[in-house]
């Protein structure tokens, strides 16, 4: 295994508030003399100071949401280990730091550790899907976040143009893309178009702000979730950093963070955009329990992504008329969770026919039982093509 120990610095605990039973005495924290011993499966905290596509000076932020964040106390369901790697050193060029921060994320994922990569701008997202490239392993990206930071794919990659980048990254492993939060404002209908085309899902920010439970089946489905703290409304930052005046609730925020944390998929997740500041004592607060609602998430996992044998499901079939198909839906006895099987294109002379589970919420199966296409189905099948 490669030794990522050198690519961080170790931090210093000294004025962090300790009591007894507080995270900060149930994290195992690298400090200038001990880099933890990467032994048992968890999560694993990294602060990466990375801001060049957006500033020439650096750093832009500070860590100083670590300070709120071991203030705070575990729960008691958290039996797992939970690590803090420190501060990722950033290299002589950004595209350094992107190296050092993807093969870090790829020998904790072989580890069954899940990263919590902090700080930083959303670039930096390129870096997360890059660790899965040499685990040749598809992937599905979602982003919570008001911008869809397209871009052209042209030139350097910054903070607004990094996704094309991995849409034209070639080999591409990514599967599937979907965005949380959307604001039709920030983006020009050429984008909306082009998602469209490609299958992606556009989840808008009045509609999540109804029903913010309509995340949880596109978060279930998620690898990589990469979280942009510009997405939350700026008065709920209550920093001179943050101008946006729509966005996440705080509540909300937490909320998504605690489903992707219960994933069972989820195995990176980045929240990127932290500007830090004088005034950002409110921000580094809601960062630290956006952290810590993750990671009581991934505490209660369940384990019943319906992979090999699925008899221990409820099975449900509906038939659509209209596309002449019987659709499977399966209910978790664990956790009361949906699934729907979506085919593979039969390809010739195989008589058996492979499905791709795909998670979603029991309105997909109240939808078709009225006899409508499930937009997710169809979606998925045509990508399946």
């Amino acid at each position: 295994m490669k030794d990522i120990s050198i690519y961080f610095q170790g931090i210093a605990v000294d004025g962090f508030v300790e009591e007894e039973a507080n995270l900060l005495n149930n994290v195992e924290i690298h400090t200038p003399d001990n880099f933890p011993e990467l032994k048992e499966k968890g999560v694993a905290l990294i602060y990466c100071p990375e801001y060049r596509s957006v500033s020439e000076v650096m750093p832009k932020g500070t860590d100083a949401f670590r300070k709120e964040l071991y203030k705070l106390f575990p729960a008691a369901s958290w039996n797992f280990k939970m690590y803090d790697l420190g501060n990722l050193l950033p290299g002589e060029k950004y595209t350094d730091t992107f190296f050092a921060l993807s093969s870090a994320v790829q020998e904790l994922i072989k580890k069954d550790i899940v990263p919590i990569v902090i700080g930083g701008s959303q670039d930096l997202t390129y870096a997360l899907y890059k660790a899965y490239e040499d685990l040749e392993q598809f992937v599905n990206l979602t982003t919570i976040d008001a911008k869809l930071d397209l871009g052209t794919g042209e030139g350097a990659i910054d903070k607004n143009g990094w996704l094309s980048h991995i849409v034209l990254h070639q080999p591409n492993y990514l599967f599937n893309f979907s965005n949380l939060g959307c604001q039709a404002h920030y983006n020009p209908t050429s984008t909306f178009d082009l998602f469209e085309q490609l299958f992606f899902d556009v989840h808008r920010l009045g509609v999540l702000n109804t029903d913010i439970t309509l995340a949880e089946p596109v978060l279930r489905n998620t690898d990589i979730l990469s979280l942009d703290v510009e997405g939350l409304r700026a008065s709920e930052l209550n920093s001179s950093s943050y101008v946006h005046p729509n966005g996440f609730f705080a509540n909300e925020m937490c909320r998504l963070a605690r489903y992707a944390g219960v994933s069972d998929k989820l195995s990176s997740f980045g929240i990127f955009n932290v500007w830090g500041g004088k005034d950002s004592a409110v921000a580094d607060a809601l960062l630290a329990q956006i952290i810590w609602y993750f990671v009581d998430g991934y505490a209660a996992r369940f384990g019943d992504f319906p992979i090999g044998t699925t008899k221990n499901y409820f099975r449900f079939k509906v038939y659509l008329e209209e596309i002449d198909t019987e659709i499977n839906f399966l209910k978790s006895d664990k956790s009361g969770r949906w699934w729907m099987e979506v085919p593979y294109p039969q390809t010739k002379g195989n008589k058996y026919v492979r499905h791709h589970m795909v998670p979603c919420s029991y309105q997909t199966y109240q939808d078709a039982m009225q006899n409508e296409i499930p937009d997710l189905w169809w979606s998925t099948y045509q990508k399946l093509s």
